[in-house]
This record gives C-alpha cells, sequence and structure tokens, in this order.
C-alpha cells in the first residue's frame, strides 16, 4: 500500500502506513503547540511595551484565532482538493510566511504588525488543523480514534508545556527593563527600547522557522504516503449544511467555547499569578508557572488516553468540564496559593476536551464531508480570539478573578455536549 491509490481514501487499520502516518503526524501537534503559547508570553510584554490595556493586549490572541475563522473553510475546501498530505504541506509553507513576517515585525517595531504575523501563521495552522486532525481520526479503527486523536494531542500539550519556558527565558527575561508608564519616555528612549527587546522577540520564531521547513522536507519526501482521497468532483459548498446535524452544529460550539475559555485562562495567567493577592511573583516567574497549566494538560492526555479507552467519551467530556467550572471558580473566589494552585490545574481537565470534541463530531461522516466539518470544527476555533477579549474587557472592569466567569461559561456549554453525545452514541438504534 506504499503508493497512490485512485479509490481508497486510507490504508488499511493498523497497517505500517498508519502507524508511519500516525507518529509523523506528532511532530505537527508539538510545533504547532509551542507556537501557539508563545502568545501567553507575548501578552505581559506587549502590554508593557505598547502600554495597553488588558483588552487590547487580548487582541493578539483575537488576531490569531481570528485566523482560524477566517482560513477554516478554505483550509477544509484545499484539503479535500489536494489531500491530506499536499494539505499539510502548504499549512506547513504559511506558518513559515508567518514566522518570518513576525521577525520582521520587530524592526518595523508597531504593534499592528505583530498581530497581522499571528494572523498569517494561524492561517498555516488551520491548514495543519484540518489536515493532521483528519489524519489521526483514520489512521486507525474508529472505534479508538478520540484515544488515539487525544494521544497526538499529548504531544500538542508538550510544545505547550515546553513553550513558556522558552518564552519566559528569551522574551520576559535578560531583556531591558520595561517602566510601569512608557509614556514617561522620550521618543528617543521609546525607539532604542523597542530595538531592544526586538532580538529576544526574534530568537524564538526564527527557531520554529527553521524546525518547520525540516518537517515540511520530510512531509515532501513521503507525500505519497497516503492515497489520494476518492475523487468524485471537485469539492463543492462550504459545508454549513452539516450544521442541519445536531452533533457538527453543538461540536462546533463546543469547540468555541472549548478553546475561548483555555486560551481565556492562559492569556490571563501572567497577570493573575503575579498580583500580589495570589503570588506576587514577577512577570518571568509567573511565566515559566504557566508550563504548569499547559504541562497539566499534557500529563491528563496521557492519562486521557487510557481513560478514553475504557469509558464513554461523553461522560468524560461531562465531568472533566464540571472539574474545569469548580476549579475556576475557586481561582474566583480564593487568594493566594491555593488559588494559583487552583487555576493552573484547570489545564488538567482541559486535556481530553478538544480531541473528544473533535472525533465525536467527524465519527460516522463520509469522506466528502469530513474535511469539511473539520474545517467548521476548526472555525470554531475563532473563540480563541472572542472569549480572551470578553474576558480582558471583563478584567479591565472588575478585575482578573471575577472574569474568570467567562471561561465558566463556556465549561458550562461542555457539560451540556459530553451528555448529548453520550445519549447519541447510547441510543438504540432505529
Amino acid at each position: 500500500m506504499a503508493g497512490p491509490s485512485a479509490v481508497t481514501t486510507k490504508p488499511q487499520a493498523g497497517n505500517v502506513n498508519d502507524r508511519t502516518l500516525f507518529f509523523m503526524s506528532l511532530a505537527l501537534f508539538f510545533i504547532w503547540g509551542f507556537a501557539t503559547v508563545l502568545i501567553d508570553i507575548l501578552i505581559p510584554k506587549f502590554r508593557g511595551l505598547y502600554n495597553l490595556s488588558y483588552a487590547e493586549a487580548m487582541l493578539t490572541q483575537s488576531a490569531f484565532f481570528l485566523g482560524y475563522f477566517v482560513f477554516s473553510i478554505p483550509a477544509g475546501n484545499l484539503v479535500a482538493k489536494v489531500g491530506y498530505m499536499r494539505g499539510i504541506i502548504a499549512g506547513l509553507g504559511v506558518m513559515i510566511g508567518g514566522c518570518v513576517l513576525f521577525v520582521l515585525a520587530t524592526h518595523v517595531g508597531i504593534y499592528p504588525g505583530f498581530l497581522f504575523a499571528l494572523f498569517v501563521l494561524a492561517a498555516g495552522i488551520t491548514i495543519l488543523q484540518v489536515a493532521a486532525n483528519a489524519v489521526i481520526s483514520i489512521a486507525g479503527a474508529a472505534e479508538t480514534s478520540s484515544a488515539r486523536l487525544t494521544l497526538a494531542q499529548a504531544f500538542n500539550s508538550f510544545g505547550t508545556f515546553i513553550g513558556p519556558f522558552v518564552g519566559a527565558k528569551l522574551i520576559l527575561e535578560g531583556g531591558p527593563e520595561i517602566p510601569k508608564d512608557i509614556s514617561t519616555l522620550t521618543p528617543e528612549a521609546l525607539n532604542a527600547l523597542r530595538a531592544a527587546e526586538a532580538t529576544a522577540l526574534q530568537a524564538p520564531y526564527l527557531g520554529i522557522a527553521t524546525v518547520l521547513v525540516l518537517i515540511m522536507i520530510v512531509f515532501y519526501m513521503k507525500r505519497d504516503l497516503l492515497p489520494p482521497m476518492a475523487k468524485t468532483e471537485t469539492p463543492t459548498g462550504l459545508g454549513f449544511h452539516l450544521l442541519a446535524n445536531k452533533k457538527v452544529l453543538f461540536g462546533v460550539i463546543a469547540i468555541f467555547t472549548y478553546v475561548g475559555a483555555e486560551v481565556a485562562i492562559g492569556s490571563v495567567l501572567v497577570n493573575y499569578l503575579s498580583q500580589t493577592s495570589i503570588l506576587g511573583s514577577t512577570e518571568a516567574q509567573a511565566g515559566k508557572l504557566v508550563a504548569l497549566y499547559w504541562g497539566g494538560a499534557m500529563v491528563g492526555r496521557f492519562a486521557g488516553s487510557y481513560i478514553l479507552s475504557r469509558f464513554p467519551a461523553g461522560q468524560v467530556l461531562a465531568l472533566f468540564a464540571v472539574l474545569a467550572i469548580v476549579l475556576a471558580a475557586l481561582a474566583m473566589v480564593l487568594t493566594g496559593q491555593i488559588a494559583a494552585i487552583a487555576i493552573l490545574s484547570i489545564g488538567l481537565f482541559n486535556s481530553i476536551m478538544f480531541p473528544t470534541i473533535f472525533s465525536q463530531t467527524v465519527i460516522g461522516l463520509n469522506d466528502e464531508d469530513t474535511p469539511k466539518a473539520a474545517a467548521l470544527l476548526c472555525m470554531g476555533i475563532v473563540g480563541g480570539a472572542i472569549l480572551p477579549l470578553v474576558t480582558g474587557f471583563a478584567a479591565d472592569s472588575v478585575g482578573l478573578s471575577v472574569a474568570l466567569i467567562v471561561p465558566i461559561l463556556g465549561y458550562a456549554w461542555l457539560v451540556f455536549f459530553g451528555l448529548f453525545v453520550h445519549r447519541q452514541n447510547t441510543a438504540p438504534a432505529s
């Protein structure tokens, strides 16, 4: 089964191609996790460097996750047309372009330049999300797709675990001290400060671009490993008709609320933990602690892969969402180390949410509808642009702790969705 086939959409489950595809895809999950989590470190840096409010600083997340909304449907059509492997190659190329634009933005030195670079970077990740998540789902037996995708997401979490350490070291440490109010600086001093910060901001994205080039070369050399998708006609339509399917509709909303809640919490962590009422740490120290939030997701995904292979996916999702709500509520009303432990522990229960929502939504769809449904799900990732912004406005108005009510409301939908898919999965066949 090494060569392409005109009629077979995937290799037989369990063969060498399945295993090779799975292991190759793990690198993709790692690298886009690493790139995504660096935004949590950029937020306090940009907030100080450009004298931004919480809401203005959250525009970094909005610009990034808006890319998912804009490019998800085109990405789905692209993957349906050129196939999963060539779609992955295209996504890697666009990500490289976003990294290059970010490096160029450090020389221009204006905040909108960084926002545009992050928007382009997100476009590439969107293509990868559509293609790679689908590849993981089909590279094996359907009944173990949730466990397989959860294991792949564990490597995504490994990237998000490593990212805060690297970002805090390169971006938040070692640079010049940023005054509380940069408006007190002369134009010459401000330009000198931003020029000095440029090098620290460049290094992580130059490194990411280099790794992406190497991964793209590997996928190009193995581009015929997965046979082309069965060709009927050139893909038409945007896939919105699939929203008539309640499971797809509720799944898209679930991705929206999950990503929005997870990103909102990750975005405020540095500022939340550095409050005197919580830990009173420096931003660099708090930045390293962010790794515990994403590290919890990594541990939870390795454990979750086993749990989901033994217990109904919908019930596990609903239970984990309830536990995330409880921890966020504790972080909202408590102070000190207990509050810090509570908010960082939410990552453990975020662990299985995305892969479970994704796999449970696309199971049962045909080859033509699967990439379109995947695109709609990735479109739902725009929740990462909206809920953090709402959380930022809330933080500016009522404080960071009370603003946690926004992600709590997001998790509440996941309780409903988990119970919904469990009822569907256990309903007797008509």
